[in-house]
């Protein structure tokens, strides 16, 4: 059946189902209706020709949410990469533009392979930065533009034109970038105004000129450390205030708030608050981090991503969000279930609130992106990473215990 035909996935009652664990009370049904939740409640009528599933009791968690990734990046599914970079972050930047050039590396066939396996797993949102430079020009975001339109009904992406060898140092990169965004990258990327392109204050007049332009958001890496990144991030939170674009900024990494004092983290905390400034985190082992709880405390919103999977960079990583937000855990140290559940929210609705993705959770009227797991607690969800018995995203069911459905996997 394609998938642009209404019946009979127009509609879909999914029965005996707990959202989001719903400790001590009754499963409830879940009935979709033209993609979108229509009702939830106990023992719910399905209308006539409408699909049922079985839930069994399973936890219902709303669709998962990927804050950031490298799609264009990935060799997820191809031979092993044998990992000889050094250990500065211009060796890897170099690295992996000299490789993917040498290579014909496709980010359209290589994006679409980690989507799919994103989406298998119940991720039905997510945002993927996509390199943009003057040597590649824009052949990586015109593979992940194409990978984009052919899941548009099953999965949402946003791509973010990202300038991953700075944005100064090479003649052309802010044009290809206002091109970018032109073409119909939904944000606009920034990295590192003083390590990588050495003129802050000029690299973020560029960068968030153009983002003015066109309107759009701003995510930008910041991995400088302690000083130099708070200094940066000072400049950030000027510059949004001053063209209004508060809740249209997401600060990546944000390593420097992990290494600063704690009235100097307090006192930026509060200023990126004020501004609906976002953090985006991996958790990453290596790096100071800024702290998940204050961050929150605070009334930051934290979201959570992978950052790159099985690239240049690193063997690591997984299109699981549930095991992202276990890693989370473990580097915040949340044991009690009240802070597995915070780990949870940073791939659903903080993702989904940081990075705009609208009509989220589990209530009538949102898209129907839903997941069923075999388990009591959110907690236990986290933990345990169960295999994910159904996916449904925009009311139509796309995988089953973890893997795609047949006309799902063939786009």
């Amino acid at each position: 059946m394609s998938l642009k035909e209404p019946d009979p996935m127009s509609s879909l009652l999914i029965r005996n189902v707990r959202p989001m664990g719903s400790p001590g009370g009754p499963a409830v049904d879940v009935r979709v209706q033209d993609g979108r939740i229509a009702e939830v409640g106990p023992a719910l009528a399905a209308p006539a020709a409408t699909p049922v599933e079985e839930g069994g009791g399973a936890l219902l968690l709303p669709g998962l949410v990927e804050g950031h990734t490298h799609l264009d990046k990935t060799m997820w599914g191809m031979d092993w990469y044998r990992n000889e970079v050094g250990t500065n972050l211009t060796d890897k930047i170099d690295n992996e533009r000299a490789f993917r050039h040498a290579s014909g590396h496709d980010a359209a066939a290589q994006s679409k392979v980690l989507a799919k396996a994103f989406l298998a797993l119940g991720t039905t949102r997510l945002r993927t930065h996509v390199d943009v430079d003057t040597q590649a020009g824009l052949r990586h975001l015109e593979g992940t533009l194409r990978t984009r339109e052919a899941l548009r009904e099953v999965q949402q992406i946003q791509l973010v034109a990202f300038p991953q060898s700075g944005l100064l140092g090479r003649s052309g990169t802010a044009e290809l970038l206002d091109e970018s965004l032109a073409m119909g990258a939904d944000v606009l990327g920034g990295l590192d105004p003083c390590a990588i392109d050495g003129d802050p204050v000029k690299s973020l007049d560029v960068l968030f000129g153009i983002a003015h332009k066109h309107q759009r958001p701003l995510d930008i890496h910041l991995h400088e450390p302690g000083a130099m990144g708070a200094f940066s991030l000072d400049l950030i939170l000027q510059r949004t205030k001053a063209l209004g674009m508060q809740g249209k900024v997401a600060i990546s990494h944000g390593f420097c708030l992990g290494d600063v004092g704690e009235r100097e983290r307090e006192a930026l905390l509060a200023r990126m608050a004020k501004l609906g400034v976002v953090l985006v985190t991996s958790a990453p082992p290596s790096r100071s981090v800024p702290p998940l709880l204050a961050c929150r405390q605070a009334g930051v919103t934290v979201l959570g991503g992978n950052d790159g999977i099985r690239d240049t960079w690193s063997p690591y990583g997984n299109p699981d969000m549930l095991e992202r937000a276990m890693i989370i855990g473990l580097r915040y140290n949340l044991r009690r279930d009240d802070e597995l559940e915070v780990a949870l929210d940073t791939v659903t609705h903080s993702g989904a609130r940081g990075c705009g993705f609208e009509q989220y959770g589990l209530v009538p009227g949102n898209r129907a992106d839903l997941v069923l797991v075999d388990a009591q607690t959110v907690a236990q969800a986290v933990v345990a990473r169960p295999v994910r018995r159904l996916v449904v995203s925009g009311g139509r069911v796309v995988a089953r215990q973890g893997v795609l459905q047949p006309e799902v996997a063939a786009l």
